[in-house]
């Protein structure tokens, strides 16, 4: 199973966003995600949230928490297990990604975009602040979100 990180960064009431659309053969295309990676080597998910953050952003984070372990099953690639992080504090200037364009987003206005149908989950939780750490698993076929189950600690 991979391991993997996702995180979205917060700033004035706005979420910095990936549309998806440089990479080729990317299961991700078209939507919008927040910015993250998998892990290489024997990282664990706090390096390799700071290492991409910084390759997809050039941002360094210097406030961040670990919200939600979600578990991802899909019919088009292996399983992944995810590390959702916030942030709300970095140094440094935005870089372009080569991932796709980041755009800082209104809070209210990320559940609008086209994003993977699990994601509107866990961006309910984040969005209303939920405090609690949870985690979630998502099962798909293509596209589609046929199993989703979630618990809170």
């Amino acid at each position: 199973m991979q391991i993997t990180t996702l995180c979205y960064i917060e700033q004035d009431g706005k979420y910095l966003m990936l549309h998806r659309t440089k990479k080729k053969h990317d299961i991700n295309e078209n939507k919008w995600i927040g910015v993250g990676g998998h892990a290489e080597g024997t990282e664990g998910p706090e390096e390799c949230l700071l290492r991409e953050v910084k390759e997809e952003t050039g941002l360094t984070l210097t406030s961040y928490r670990f919200r939600a372990l979600i578990t991802f099953v899909s019919d088009k690639q292996e399983p992944e297990m995810m590390c959702l992080f916030t942030a709300d504090a970095f140094t440094g200037k935005l870089i372009t990604c080569d991932e796709g364009e980041l755009v800082w987003v209104d809070k209210r206005e990320v559940p609008k975009l086209p994003t993977w149908e699990g994601d509107a989950i866990f961006l309910e939780r984040l969005l209303a602040d939920e405090e609690r750490f949870f985690t979630l698993r998502l099962v798909y076929e293509g596209d589609k979100l046929v199993e989703k189950s979630v618990n809170f600690y």
